[in-house]
């Protein structure tokens, strides 16, 4: 920075002249930032649109049965034969089974006996196993064995296999036994309980084809005493076999569970390795032995429900969209400056900024043709239906006039939609979630053709079409403005729209690159502005510097004619 010189010969006050010179350029940098505020502003207000689209298409596929989340939280489809509130079962007897139904279940009666419920396989020790005055501290101590001794012993299931290979016993308890069978995941689970002073095994899941054999070659204090098995065994395990009588379990031979057996009207014995199945759409919940009649039944008010339930959804969502839409543009009020900031309380920043937001997307192209396109989706049949419904209307819902200011909500007529779910629930379901035929619905839209997108379009159900519509309308947001940090979301919604926005557009948006452009011109502006006010300063110090001689001079010329 070159030297600056107030106003000290000519009395100036160069510092505010100079303030006030560059407040003047700075006008400059602040409309580009001001510009830059907007793109922000706008990127934000598609990114929460684009949100709002995503966690409804989610939330409503959660909500119809649609969608659920694995264990480890994978996103994963789901059938719509699979849907449990479309069908209501009851049983006559819920102490020997509970029932539910599948959407594909068939109305009627069935009769059914339950004959024998699914078992798993399980030992236990037939007395306290410890021996007297021992402490469960560690195996040599709990049994009165000595450390040479060695317990030995393998487990084979259907799932696998685990040997238990300890000596050293003086530092082995029977919870580190306990541990490493459970650890092993073969399908077994084992349970010392000191309380009762018992151990306990046993297959995990019911069914003969649930198995397991154990061998012992262990080697303790007393000759030929097992650990595990035999009539001696020091965990004195047994069974219980199928005339109900207590048996020593046996080294090397193979035990299993036993599978659930039932009539189901003329179907006779029935074989299942658990006591919770599927017949013909029904889930059965055994719990004991027994008669009882299940009734299948459409469950009017349950599908209504869900129906309505997703229409008022769809409509809050519309009504959102909409108000965005309209939104009055107040063009007086531009992002504040810091400067104009610095004057205001936060409330007043606060209001203003609300000023300043409304509008800048109003009457949107992509937030418009999304909205068309939804709700033109709802009025256009579908293609290929084998039910009698292929048009909404038909089951009592129509749509409103998009110029009516609702932005064109769904408006439901109780009456007539109850009598469609009563008379033909599953021609209900078909115009809703219709799957297009399977050379279509195997394709990705990136290897579709422009034909074969709106083929698949127009096959598919209402609710189907209406999600991949949102989808596309998502992807055109995206481009414009990204997905800021919403990129997992949007994933779980579709891949493909993430996919696209890299493929088409390397992951910057339009928006982004407005922005990169207004930054780059801002940094010029900002040095433009630095050497600005240093020329200014570089003019006011050569004036001042020239006066200052001049000052000199006739200070000089002054005192030689003073001297005469």
């Amino acid at each position: 920075m070159s030297l600056r010189i107030g106003g000290i010969a000519s009395g100036l006050d160069t510092e505010q002249i100079v303030k006030d010179l560059m407040k003047v350029e700075r006008t400059k940098v602040d409309k580009l930032e001001q510009n830059k505020v907007l793109l922000d502003w706008k990127q934000e207000i598609y990114n929460d649109l684009n949100k709002e689209l995503a966690n409804f298409i989610l939330d409503s596929k959660k909500e119809l049965g649609l969608s659920r989340t694995t264990s480890t939280g994978l996103y994963v489809n789901s059938s719509v034969s699979g849907l449990d509130w479309v069908k209501k079962a009851t049983s006559t007897n819920t102490d020997v089974s509970g029932v539910s139904a599948r959407a594909d279940a068939i109305q009627g009666s069935y009769a059914v006996k339950v004959t024998q419920l699914a078992t798993n396989w399980s030992a236990g020790s037939n007395d306290k196993i410890t021996s007297e005055g021992g402490s469960t501290a560690n195996l040599a101590e709990q049994f009165n064995l000595v450390d040479s001794d060695t317990v030995n012993f393998t487990i084979t299931t259907n799932k696998g296999e685990v040997t238990i290979n300890k000596t050293g016993l003086a530092s082995v308890s029977i919870n580190d036994i306990v541990n490493e069978i459970n650890s092993a995941d073969i399908g077994v689970t084992a349970i010392y309980d000191s309380n009762i002073d018992r151990f306990f095994l046993q297959t995990k899941e019911t069914g003969s084809d649930n198995t397991m054999q154990i061998t012992d070659s262990s080697t303790l204090t007393g000759g030929d005493t097992s650990f595990i098995t035999g009539p001696t065994s020091t965990l004195k395990l047994q069974y219980i076999d199928d005339g109900g009588v207590s048996q020593n379990v046996t080294s090397g031979e193979a035990y299993s569970g036993q599978n659930a057996n039932i009539n189901f009207g003329a179907a006779q014995n029935i074989v299942q390795g658990s006591n919770q199945f599927a017949i013909n759409g029904i889930n059965f919940d055994l719990k004991a032995e027994g008669d009882f009649t299940v009734q299948v039944a459409t469950d009017v008010d349950g599908v209504y429900e869900k129906v309505s339930g997703f229409v008022t959804k769809y409509n809050e969502l519309v009504s959102k969209f909409s108000e965005k839409l309209g939104e009055k543009r107040y063009r007086d009020y531009t992002p504040l400056t810091q400067e104009q900031k610095d004057t205001m309380s936060e409330k007043e920043v606060e209001l203003w900024e609300e000023k300043a937001k409304s509008g800048l997307i109003k009457e949107d192209m992509i937030v418009s043709r999304t909205m068309q396109s939804m709700r033109s989706g709802f009025y256009e049949e579908v293609e290929g239906v084998s039910g009698v419904f292929s048009q909404l209307t038909q089951i009592g819902i129509s749509t409103d006039s998009y110029f009516s200011g609702t932005g064109g909500q769904l408006v439901i007529n109780e009456t007539k939609l109850k009598t469609a779910i009563r008379d033909n629930v599953d021609g209900v379901l078909e115009l809703l979630f219709k799957e297009p035929e399977d050379d279509l619905k195997s394709k990705t839209e990136s290897s579709m053709t422009a034909s074969e997108i709106e083929q698949k379009r127009s096959q598919s159900g209402l609710i189907r079409r209406l999600f991949d519509n949102m989808v596309v309308g998502m992807k055109d947001i995206v481009s414009k403005a990204g997905a800021g940090s919403n990129a997992d979301l949007y994933r779980n919604v579709s891949s493909s729209i993430m996919i696209n926005f890299v493929t088409n557009y390397g992951s910057i948006s339009i928006l982004d690159k407005d922005a990169n452009g207004l930054n780059k011109r801002i940094d010029q502006m900002k040095d433009y502005l630095i050497r600005t006010e240093d020329r200014y300063w570089k003019q006011f110090t050569s004036m001042e510097t020239a006066l200052q001689r001049m000052n000199s001079q006739s200070s000089w010329l002054m005192q030689q004619f003073g001297g005469e």
